[in-house]
């Protein structure tokens, strides 16, 4: 374990495991689920962090700075809805009702996922950077945004609307973050999309990430996302 990795972990003053780069991924996901079953009772919402070279100059900046999370937790709104139909809204704005049955599309068939990929390697499909398994120190699984508040950059959305927006989507859906690097968020959705119309849930992924569709799908249409969050119990998002 590099020295840096374990200076990162111990400001975070939770107790935290390392998983050292060049792991087999799925024993991060085994520990992960684990955790979340273990915090029900103890009272913490697990996290998985990969420890990439952007990665840690953004944490160094979190844990650095003079962040009040209780402040942020605090500040929490119940307008996750209003926000994503806002930025679905603005998303759109240029896109025809004519346009708009080619923008959504009628795909039947998307990637599924029900294993997390942000902090593996495209190389050999082990993991990129030490990876830290954080166990958080919170009672709601969106105030895990408050440790790790990442977003406010690009299209990515600020932590403030992001934390209202994973509050939302937990009571939906029973989504909650689980995977950060400095541009990847992945959701453990162990219900899926919860009976509510894909196309419904991938509107709200593409008002979340619009890279999500133009970049991650094959068709760049929504509807292609919407098939494959049919089965998923896996959330990726990626914000270029």
């Amino acid at each position: 374990m590099e020295k840096l990795t374990k200076e990162i972990a111990e400001r975070f003053e939770c107790k935290y495991r390392v998983f050292e780069r060049g792991t087999d991924p799925a024993l991060v996901e085994k520990a992960y689920m684990e955790a979340l079953e273990a915090g029900r009772e103890a009272g913490f919402y697990p996290a998985i962090v990969s420890l990439e070279e952007y990665a840690i100059e953004w944490l160094k900046e979190v844990v650095d700075g003079q962040y009040d999370r209780n402040e942020i937790i605090k500040e929490c709104g119940d307008n996750g809805k209003e926000i994503l139909d806002e930025r679905y809204e603005a998303y759109t704005e240029y896109v025809s009702e004519g346009e708009e049955d080619g923008f959504i599309g009628q795909e039947e068939e998307g990637e599924t996922l029900d294993h997390f990929i942000g902090y593996r390697s495209f190389r050999d499909n082990t993991l990129e950077a030490d990876t830290l398994l954080l166990e958080i120190p919170v009672q709601n699984p969106w105030e895990i945004i408050a440790y790790l508040p990442m977003g406010g950059w690009n299209e990515c959305p600020d932590a403030q609307d992001m934390i209202a927006i994973c509050k939302y989507w937990y009571e939906k859906y029973k989504a909650v973050p689980a995977v950060f690097t400095h541009d990847v968020m992945e959701f453990y959705a162990p219900y899926g999309i919860n009976g509510v119309d894909s196309l419904e849930a991938a509107k709200e992924h593409y008002a979340f990430c619009m890279d999500r569709v133009e970049q991650g799908t094959r068709t760049y249409r929504i509807s292609e996302l919407a098939a494959g969050l049919k089965e998923s119990t896996v959330w990726y998002f990626w914000w270029d």
